[in-house]
């Protein structure tokens, strides 16, 4: 269930709903019809709301990214997919639940899903250690991928992280080489992978399950190396700055298409995902089967290849070396 909550950028949409709830009940108190009014006041308050999202800066979209009602990777599942049938474990330690996925159908299409997952509440949060996966959700994450290859299943992995988790149990179960490990073996599956961040794409954490054939950003998601928050904190000595630094960083859907880091960007419902679930989720289900038609017509072989060569081609340089 949503709770209410807004972003401090969204206070001019706030001011006219308090105005708009107060007209209601001026017309309600006083009997008297100012219907004319209040869709007027509604008109205003889409137009205001629509505009304040089509020129957010990079930290708002940041800000968007984390909102506590956007819809996460088993709301998606949900709404997207039949027949759902969720593998658990990683067969070594144990099931982490900051990652969750398994064999599903998007319209008939057989796809395996995969995607970091978040919670609600205090009890679901700690369940899934606020989306941060410890080294068994990577393997686990590569244990789905490895069964999808077995059965020639497209892979479709969601991602919604601010990283991986970097405790002392991460660093005893060897974090670094699970991620490292799903980087080697992703290049090496034959199947379709579609990478899609829906939220937050952070650091390693992200990249443990963000290697595919194509790379697709939500409108209001970001993909960086680290949270500007970190980057402020080391660049400027001062978390103050996460709004230079989110700038700087180049994270955004529109950043990531001119370094041709994404293939696409998935427009949101006006607003946000967080607005719309049922829409936000259709959306994504189209861009996915459009996507997972392309890919289908490869070969394996040319699956492979063009996984290789999209990242190969990662990167510009200018200048030259004296």
């Amino acid at each position: 269930m949503s709770v209410p909550f807004s972003l401090p950028f969204e206070s001019p949409v706030q001011e006219l709903e308090t105005k708009l709830k107060e007209l209601e009940a001026f017309s309600q108190e006083q009997d008297i019809d100012v219907s004319h009014e209040i869709q007027n006041m509604k008109r205003k308050i889409e137009q205001t709301r629509n505009d304040i999202y089509a020129n957010l800066s990079a930290w708002q979209k940041v800000q968007v990214a984390r909102h506590p009602n956007r819809p996460y990777t088993m709301d998606y599942i949900n709404a997207m997919c039949t027949d759902f049938v969720e593998i658990h474990g990683d067969r070594i330690h144990r099931d982490d639940r900051a990652i969750v996925g398994g064999f599903a159908k998007i319209d008939g299409q057989k796809v395996m899903m995969i995607g970091s997952q978040k919670g609600r509440d205090t009890k679901s949060n700690v369940e899934t250690n606020f989306g941060c996966a410890h080294p068994e959700g990577y393997r686990k994450a590569l244990r789905l991928m490895k069964l999808a290859d077995k059965f020639n299943v497209p892979i479709v992995t969601l991602i919604d992280t601010k990283g991986a988790y970097a405790g002392l149990e991460s660093e005893e179960r060897h974090i670094a080489e699970a991620i490292a490990v799903n980087l080697r073996e992703a290049f090496n599956l034959k199947v379709p992978i579609i990478c899609v961040i829906i939220g937050e794409g952070g650091s390693g954490g992200a990249l443990g399950i963000g290697i595919g054939n194509r790379i697709l950003i939500m409108e209001h998601a970001y993909y960086s190396v680290i949270s500007p928050e970190g980057c402020a904190a080391i660049l400027w000595k001062d978390r103050a700055y996460s709004d230079k630094a989110a700038e700087a960083l180049k994270i955004t859907g529109e950043h990531l298409m001119d370094l041709k880091l994404a293939d696409a960007i998935i427009p949101e419902p006006k607003g946000g995902a967080h607005t719309d679930h049922a829409a936000a989720a259709d959306i994504l289900k189209k861009v996915l089967l459009e996507n997972l038609e392309e890919l289908k017509a490869m070969s394996p072989k040319e699956i492979l290849e063009d996984r290789y060569n999209k990242f190969r081609a990662m990167g510009e340089f200018e200048g030259s070396v004296a």
